[in-house]
């Protein structure tokens, strides 16, 4: 589904005549969600603003290099603000219990996001399904509203592009998405430094935990390529915090792949789901109808367990939506 609702001049009202503003995204942050948070936030700083930061799992190691990441709060117990911006999340629940206790404490919401499955909450609506990442939505915000961009707006905002198009290698990638990365670039952001750091950096923990995941791996019928972390596998490789450390993008990489997943085993019994598709494949819709969020190339969801349960509730609707789509090289 396409949405194109940006409510700009209502978005900059509220942010002008704020005093006290709450930024969150969603649960399990990646580089958009991060780069959306701290860039808008950072420049809402600049402009006088009292900007908190909130994500319920805090900041991933690969992306504490962000200017204004060692201010992120991972629980929020008191506050009150006048706008609420949620910001690369699709629905509400998505900003877990930092974003509950968030809206129940803010007077507007602002719904800033670039997912096809966004459920419109808020009480103003900054999305666009056609941009590549929130990130680009933010440029586009702040663009409008004529802000002198310096290094520690750009180089969030470059995150959320170059993290969002796997390194502008996905098909949504325009001669516009470029330009706004090299006027970014012009401004203070190091290409070279957040690829580097986003892309192309594991930890020799992370690595030992693919040589773990690595035995699960199986491909399904229509190119379906699935493996599982599991709690024993993340306790062997000595990693404290759920991830699977890029695997999903790693997997989906394989010639005969048009679809990846890894299920991730949480503590509490829950599923967590990352799934990547080629270009021609829609893995967000999948993601939306049980229950999480996303876009046609990369999408996520947390479902019931346990994981031989949630492998065979899932891996079907991934092999049917391989089915349907058709590889895409342009």
């Amino acid at each position: 589904m396409t949405i194109s609702k940006t409510e700009w001049s209502k978005s900059t009202r509220l942010v002008e005549e704020a005093e006290r503003i709450l930024i969150v995204s969603h649960i399990s942050p990646d580089g958009d969600a991060l780069g959306s948070l701290l860039g808008l936030g950072n420049a809402l700083r600049a402009l006088g603003k009292t900007v908190d930061f909130a994500l319920d799992d805090g900041v991933p190691d690969f992306l504490e290099f962000l200017p204004g990441a060692d201010t992120v709060k991972s629980k929020l117990t008191v506050g009150e603000w006048d706008v609420m911006i949620s910001v690369d999340a699709s629905d509400e629940v998505r900003t877990g219990k930092v974003g509950e206790f968030g809206r129940s404490r803010s007077k507007k919401v602002i719904n800033l996001d670039h997912h096809g499955t966004n459920t419109l909450f808020g009480d103003v609506i900054m999305v666009n399904s056609v941009a590549v990442s929130a990130t680009e939505v933010i440029f586009r915000w702040l663009d409008e509203m004529d802000f002198a961009f310096t290094s520690t707006v750009a180089t969030p905002l470059l995150t959320g592009l170059v993290t969002d198009t796997l390194g502008f290698r996905t098909s949504n990638v325009t001669a516009d998405t470029l330009a706004i990365a090299q006027t970014l670039m012009e401004n203070g952001a190091s290409l070279t430094e957040i690829t580097e750091r986003t892309l192309d950096t594991r930890s020799v923990l992370v690595i030992n935990l693919w040589k773990t995941a690595m035995a699960s791996v199986e491909l399904h019928e229509g190119g379906v390529i699935a493996a599982n972390v599991t709690q024993e596998a993340l306790k062997k490789a000595g990693l404290q915090e759920m991830t699977d450390g890029g695997l999903v993008g790693f997997l989906v990489r394989a010639n005969e792949a048009m679809i990846s997943v890894v299920f991730k085993e949480h503590a509490d019994g829950n599923i967590e789901l990352s799934m990547r598709s080629k270009p021609g494949f829609d893995v967000g819709s999948v993601a939306f109808d049980l229950g999480g969020g996303g876009h046609k190339q990369a999408a996520g969801a947390t479902i019931d367990g346990p994981l031989e349960d949630a492998r065979a509730r899932v891996i079907p609707l991934l092999v049917q939506a391989a089915k349907k789509g058709t590889l895409i090289i342009a």
